[in-house]
């Protein structure tokens, strides 16, 4: 139904390899930040919900 439509608009090809462009820019930023990103923010990270926990039974 809607495929009627769509082959009215101009330009319109164009949206499907946008949208391929800005998902593979997203993860191949987020490959370089975890390979980048500090070993001991990703420790801190990782251990901070064990700490919350912690200290919420410490004080009661």
């Amino acid at each position: 139904m809607f495929k009627h439509y769509f082959e009215r608009i101009e330009g319109i090809e164009i949206y499907p390899l946008i949208s391929l462009i800005i998902f593979f820019l997203f993860f191949l930023s987020l490959l370089v930040w975890v390979l980048r990103v500090d070993k001991s923010y990703i420790k801190t990270m990782k251990e901070l919900p064990f700490a919350k926990n912690n200290e919420n039974h410490e004080k009661q």
